[in-house]
């Protein structure tokens, strides 16, 4: 298991998932995926959206948040709860070395007993007037993004290399 952790509670879009998959890939994160899925993880739409990184992504299934949290105790301490209700911007915390970013399924995002149980881990990204959120992917590269720029992207190719000559 990596150092930074992507929990999906009960996700519901295979195209959202896969893109998630190809960002745990490209920036070596974990993916958690809480049960139930709205989809297949043999789906089509899921495999074409993760493009061929699937084999280099660390991806672990858990039936429900009991099974997740007995799998993980330390996500008890070091996770955070990506939500529009928060009172916390994304970019407040310094997240710690081991850390867990947990997101809900996108038509109703996570359960809010577990927000109230962890109300000081619950964080948001910003939205302008009334807008409730982004997808769900976008948010997940956001939150991941983040937490790497905290850690100057260590481990990361920071710099491409543009070829001499034209087409």
């Amino acid at each position: 298991m990596h150092e930074i952790n992507i929990v999906l509670h009960e996700p519901e879009i295979p195209q959202n998932t896969g893109n998630i998959s190809r960002t745990c890939a490209a920036t070596h994160c974990s993916l958690h995926l809480i049960r139930p899925l709205g989809f297949s993880l043999e789906d089509r739409y899921l495999k074409r959206a993760g493009l061929d990184y699937w084999p280099y992504l660390d991806l672990h299934i858990y039936d429900d948040l009991k099974d997740f949290y007995a799998k993980n105790p330390e996500a008890n301490t070091c996770c955070y709860y990506f939500t529009t209700k928060a009172d916390h911007c994304y970019t407040e915390p310094v997240y710690p070395r081991k850390v867990y970013l947990m997101f809900g399924k996108e038509t109703k995002g996570l359960p809010e007993d577990l927000l109230r149980e962890h109300r000081e881990s619950c964080v948001r990204i910003p939205m302008w007037q009334e807008l409730r959120s982004l997808n769900l992917s976008n948010s997940v590269a956001v939150a991941v993004y983040e937490v790497l720029r905290q850690r100057e992207f260590a481990g990361l190719n920071r710099a491409g290399k543009l070829p001499e000559g034209g087409e």
